[in-house]
């Protein structure tokens, strides 16, 4: 026992070994500990108090408000609104996710399934529905969901409905431009986004300690268009009810003041080929599409003759019914007639085929391609409109035999409604071309108006060339092929053109034979000191005529007529006293409370005026030879001949 009891120090020795042991280990592991945490401290630091800020600082975009588009009186016709847009943080919706799709579903109208592969997408921010009512945004909010929240965005109306649509253009779901005025000014109606950098927990509370910086948005500009919104409604409802009377296929319709240039009205309507309502396009076909003049472009052809001096205003030509133009091409006039002696006004005011190209034989190929671009053909205008076409003019040393019967009668050419207007505008103008204008103003954010540049000008003809040209206008109107375009107390100057209508196939005979028309009546008026201009052009029109003189004449008449009493012009030296009341769209006089002049005056609050409505309706069933056509020639053996409509 005693050797036991001996034994007991060597026992404690080893146990001693083993403490010491432990306390060497424990050693070690806190050094690591201690050199892992200088580590994360010192040197991983950084990156993971940014890791831990990523899971609580949020950037929320605030988007930049769109500028308005107002009519030349303030009235507004484009604007944008911060509507509500749901969204959805996947990370907070977690396992809530079915719970939250479910919910969701009926609020927003889309299926539980669809919603549910959105809330568990991976990333922290993921829209489910853009620009909502405010009602439904409401409905979410309360419902309390995780993870589900909703922000302001803008959402682009036009609180006149379709009114000027192919004009105003349209936006995409970022309210950014993509047609129209929309797009060829989305550098200056767009604004720039600003942000907001907040700190939040866990549960998306906003920590009132926490991070928080502010980079404002800035508003786009807002423009200020020529249009007046009370002529745009009435051009359009005169031009829709002409296109529903006579089963018209659509139409076109500018009006403009020649002095400036100004478009004051740009209507583009088409009817459904399968229930006959007629209602505006979403195409700008004013300055987009092309179409043959016809007999409109005289106009041209009869200038440039008097500017040549190859003709004068007191000169008898002897004019035939028919020319030879070629060996298979004759062409007429659009009512038989004897050899008769007629002056260059006799030829305009009869809208005489053969006396004209007789004129246009003595100009040339050379002269008369000359005239008509610097009439404006062939280029497109100063508007610079997205797809805006140039027009298609047949360069001189690709003329064939026959076009010099054709092209100085508008056919064989096309051109823009506005390119045809342009042409009237010179003689009205007094032989300048002035360029058309869309734009008035612009206001920037601190509601400064700044005005345009004055339209630029340059010299066509002579102005005693366009006054003579004038007086043959005036004439038109009086005796001759536009009488349907007078308008009481005033005299008109104008000019029809009935044209043919290629087709697709080639040439101006459809599958079936028939040959189909255009319509245009342009003009302006008072002639003496001309304020409005304006032209109509029906595609196909039928309902007993497809003559200009009277389809288009009409409507030119009844469009004119509004416009001198809309901005007040009375007739030379007479005051205008007009027997018909006004029914006109109310228009401020100033525009809203954010624009002020230039000069510091107060601005005035305006309210915008009721949105019209344009009329619909149907059209009764073609009949079963088709309107505006004519029937296919018949016999065989006979040289191929150009009847022109009159006018």
């Amino acid at each position: 026992s005693r050797r036991r009891g001996r034994g007991t120090p060597t026992g404690r020795r080893g146990g001693g070994r083993r403490i010491g042991v432990a306390v060497a280990v424990f050693c070690v592991l806190f050094g690591v500990l201690a050199v892992r945490t200088a580590q994360l401290q010192l040197v991983g630091g950084a990156r993971y108090v940014a890791f831990g800020e990523s899971q609580r600082i949020r950037t929320i975009d605030l988007p930049g408000e769109r500028g308005s588009v107002f009519d030349r009186n303030g009235v507004d016709l484009s604007l944008s609104m911060l509507r509500p847009t749901i969204y959805a943080d996947p990370q907070l919706v977690g396992e809530d996710a079915a719970t939250v799709a479910g919910a969701l579903s009926p609020l927003l109208g889309q299926s539980a399934e669809r919603l549910y592969e959105m809330v568990t997408r991976p990333g922290r921010y993921v829209i489910l529905a853009r620009t909502v009512d405010p009602d439904v945004a409401q409905k979410v909010l309360d419902a309390k969901l995780p993870g589900i929240a909703v922000k302001d965005e803008a959402k682009r109306f036009w609180p006149s409905g379709d009114l000027a649509r192919s004009v105003l253009g349209a936006v995409d779901i970022d309210d950014a431009g993509i047609a129209g005025i929309e797009k060829k000014y989305q550098s200056l109606l767009d604004g720039a986004a600003g942000t907001l950098v907040v700190e939040q927990d866990a549960r998306g509370r906003t920590i009132a300690t926490g991070q928080h910086k502010l980079t404002p948005a800035r508003p786009g500009s807002d423009l200020v268009l020529t249009l007046d919104q009370a002529m745009q409604y009435e051009t359009e409802r005169a031009l829709a009810d002409q296109i529903q009377k006579t089963g018209s296929k659509g139409g076109m319709a500018i009006v403009a003041d020649p002095r400036t240039g100004e478009v004051l009205a740009m209507a583009n309507m088409d009817r459904s080929p399968t229930t006959g309502v007629v209602a505006p396009s979403t195409n700008n076909k004013a300055l987009t599409t092309v179409y043959e003049p016809g007999s409109a472009a005289k106009v041209v052809t009869m200038s440039a003759a008097l500017e040549e001096k190859v003709t004068n205003v007191t000169e008898k030509l002897e004019v035939p019914y028919g020319i030879q133009i070629t060996k298979d091409f004759t062409l007429t006039d659009a009512e038989h007639h004897d050899t008769e002696f007629m002056t260059p006004t006799d030829i305009l005011t009869d809208s005489s085929n053969v006396g004209t190209v007789m004129l246009a034989k003595r100009l040339g190929a050379n002269r008369i391609d000359s005239y008509q671009r610097r009439f404006g053909f062939g280029s497109t205008t100063a508007l610079s409109f997205p797809n805006e076409s140039a027009g298609i003019m047949l360069p001189v040393p690709r003329w064939s035999g026959s076009s010099i019967g054709t092209i100085p009668i508008g056919q064989g050419i096309s051109v823009t409604a506005l390119q045809m207007l342009q042409a009237f505008n010179v003689v009205a103008d007094g032989g300048e071309y002035v360029e058309p204008k869309l734009l008035a103003a612009t206001i920037d954010t601190q509601g400064i108006r700044r005005d345009t540049p004055a339209s630029g000008r340059h010299s066509v003809i002579s102005p005693l060339t366009a006054a003579q040209v004038r007086d043959m206008m005036v004439n038109v109107v009086n005796a001759g092929t536009g009488r349907k375009a007078h308008i009481e107390g005033y005299s008109v100057a104008g000019k029809t053109g009935t044209a043919r209508k290629p087709q697709p196939n080639g040439g101006y005979r459809d599958a079936a034979g028939y040959t189909h028309y255009v319509a245009t009546f342009a003009g302006f008026v008072p002639a003496e000191a001309p304020r409005i201009s304006a032209i109509v052009i029906l595609d196909e029109p039928g309902g007993g005529s497809y003559f200009a003189g009277d389809v288009a004449a009409p409507v030119f008449a009844r469009v004119a007529a509004y416009a001198l009493r809309r901005f007040e012009v009375p007739p030379p030296g007479v005051i205008l006293q007009p027997t018909v009341p006004l029914k006109t769209v109310p228009v401020p006089s100033a525009l809203p409370s954010r624009v002020q002049s230039q000069a510091g005056v107060a601005p005035t609050t305006t309210t915008t005026a009721p949105a019209p409505t344009i009329p619909g309706g149907t059209v009764p069933g073609s009949p079963t030879v088709p309107p505006a056509s004519t029937p296919p020639a018949t016999g065989g053996g006979v040289a191929p001949t150009t009847v022109k409509p009159k006018g």
